[in-house]
């Protein structure tokens, strides 16, 4: 094990509204990153394995970094994200209504991408284009 941090030169980076309650916040990201584990291979690392030799589910080889913003910041982050065709998952206020997946999808389908009333945005890609989409958020508390 190595005591020299890894500079990954890709970045996996959520973004939430700031108005979110607590609970929203955690289940928004937990969505979020979800998206971009199941289609995007190379942010997953090995699987674990403890010492007594019980096997654990592999997670993300980088953080997760987590950033806020206004309704607006997200909408000018959602657009950078769609302009440099990043790979991306979104979260908008509607699916705090549904129930289930088949729900989720059909409540985004129902709504034009200029419409989207977006409470969560996660963008994986290189360091560089990621603060670009991120521009104008701050850091999660």
């Amino acid at each position: 094990m190595s005591d020299t941090p890894i500079r990954f030169d890709t970045k996996i980076a959520v973004l939430l509204r700031e108005d979110l309650e607590t609970w929203q916040r955690l289940n928004v990201t937990a969505f979020l990153v979800s998206g971009l584990g199941s289609t995007v291979p190379e942010v997953i690392g090995e699987p674990y394995e403890d010492a007594d030799d019980v096997q654990y589910l592999p997670m993300f080889r980088q953080p997760v970094l987590v950033f806020e913003g206004t309704k607006e910041t997200l909408t000018a982050a959602h657009a950078r994200a769609l302009s440099r065709a990043l790979p991306r998952a979104l979260f908008t206020s509607d699916l705090f209504a549904t129930g289930h997946d088949a729900d989720n999808r059909a409540a985004v389908r129902a709504v034009g991408t200029a419409e989207l009333d977006l409470v969560g945005l996660a963008v994986y890609g290189p360091r560089n284009a990621v603060d670009k989409v991120l521009k104008g958020a701050r850091m999660h508390p």
